[in-house]
């Protein structure tokens, strides 16, 4: 009697299949868990992986190493120029004139131009004119060199954002918007507090050629990336057909949200050194930045997982809690005054990761740049409005009362954004 035959295949093989086509299935099943795990390694490894993801984070330090000192060390040049009070404040109320004027205009631009010529021009003017400052502390010249700054930090922020949605994959991108807000929170963290204490030790001269050398070298590291095709396989931005079509509407909704918490940056960075001891205002302003760093870090490992467009209703929400922690701080309780601003950043970095993650996967891949810019618009218009409007109503009122109105208005803002949430998902989860 003939032995059985054996199967030392696949034990899913048909018994009745002849060797060779037993061969070819084995053959293929092997081939599609190959591919199958590939595919999940490719997934699962995060943006830091890549080489040029990794030179843009280095560029996005570069450039904010410039601009977080110098937000607090050029109006204090202007002062020892003998520039009022008026004077001084309209040295960054130029600069966000420029940069949000750039930014309406940065759509055609990256049509035009690309992001990584783009990024080149930007970080030097930013950081080339920044040795001029020393030249004289004349109001008229330090305002003619922070309007050029202006026009670089508008273009670089534009494309940096950009280029971290062209250089990664959808289901990589909620973790890559968060790094990208930790290479921007970490110059603002450290840099911030030290700048006006490095003037005062070293100089300005010395500031000035520091923070003009850290942009200018962050234009080395954007003209060493390879410029590959993006997103695995997909081309470039600037390589891609652009939609003449640009859908502005889903985008409304977090743009508003981003507008009006912006807004309350704006009134708690300015007013609060006004209105509460200089320790705590310190400890607030450094648990701001810290906090707003975290929560954009973890909005975006979040958002990769369980999808974006979900957290810009509790994001919104915190904002306003922090905003009305804050009031309530200045008006009564300082010492609450840290814990509310930690809470309002937090909320804060939510709303950025989350707002700019939905808005480039609404925009889709050919008007990322467009997204881009709507974002950094809806933060720096935001954040310069907030500070005039705070200014009015704390003029009218009370700096508790304006800390208040930014509550209120953040409030104001969710119905909107609770009801786009339902309408409409960002994106689907990761999966």
């Amino acid at each position: 009697m003939p032995a059985p035959p054996t199967n030392h295949g696949s034990t899913t093989a048909h018994p009745g299949a002849s060797p060779v086509a037993s061969t070819q299935y084995q053959g293929a099943m092997a081939f599609f868990l190959l591919r199958k795990r590939e595919g999940s390694d490719v997934r699962s490894r995060g943006p830091l992986a890549d080489r040029d993801f990794l030179l843009l984070l280095a560029a996005t330090v570069g450039v904010f190493t410039n601009y977080a000192p110098l937000l607090s060390v050029v109006p204090l040049w202007a002062a020892v120029g003998g520039s009022d009070h008026s004077g001084v404040g309209t040295t960054t109320a130029v600069t966000m004139a420029t940069t949000v004027g750039i930014q309406v205009c940065m759509s055609r631009l990256l049509r035009w131009w690309g992001p990584y010529r783009l990024f080149v021009a930007g970080a030097l003017l930013l950081g080339v004119p920044t040795f001029g400052y020393p030249l004289s502390a004349d109001l008229g010249w330090i305002l003619a060199v922070c309007a050029v700054r202006g026009l670089g930090f508008g273009i670089v922020t534009v494309v940096g954002s950009a280029l971290v949605a062209e250089l990664t994959t959808p289901d990589q991108r909620g973790r890559a918007v968060g790094w990208h807000g930790v290479a921007v929170g970490i110059p603002q963290i450290g840099f911030l507090p030290l700048g006006v204490w490095a003037a005062d030790t070293f100089g300005f001269p010395a500031v000035f050629l520091v923070t003009g050398l850290s942009s200018s070298l962050a234009a080395l590291l954007v003209g060493g990336m390879t410029r590959r095709s993006t997103a695995y396989g997909s081309r470039p931005e600037a390589d891609q057909p652009s939609s003449r079509r640009v859908p502005l509407r889903p985008l409304t909704a977090p743009c508003l949200v981003m507008l009006v918490s912006a807004c309350a940056l704006g009134g708690a960075t300015a007013f609060l050194p006004l209105a509460v001891d200089t320790v705590i205002v310190s400890a607030s302003l450094f648990a701001l930045s810290a906090a707003m760093t975290t929560g954009r870090w973890c909005a975006g490992a979040w958002s990769d997982r369980y999808g974006a467009g979900r957290l810009l209703v509790p994001g919104a929400i915190l904002c306003a809690a922090g905003m009305a922690g804050l009031a309530v701080a200045v008006a009564a309780f300082p010492v609450l005054a840290v814990a509310a601003a930690a809470l309002y950043g937090f909320g804060f970095g939510t709303v950025q990761n989350d707002a700019m993650v939905v808005m480039f996967h609404r925009a889709g891949p050919q008007n990322h740049g467009t997204a881009s810019a709507a974002w950094n618009v809806s933060f720096d218009a935001g954040t310069g409005a907030g500070s005039v409007s705070a200014g009015l109503i704390a003029q009218a009122v009370s700096i508790p009362g304006a800390y208040g109105a930014a509550a209120f208005l953040i409030t104001a803002a969710v119905p909107f954004a609770w009801r786009d949430a339902g309408r409409r998902r960002g994106s689907a989860p990761a999966r």
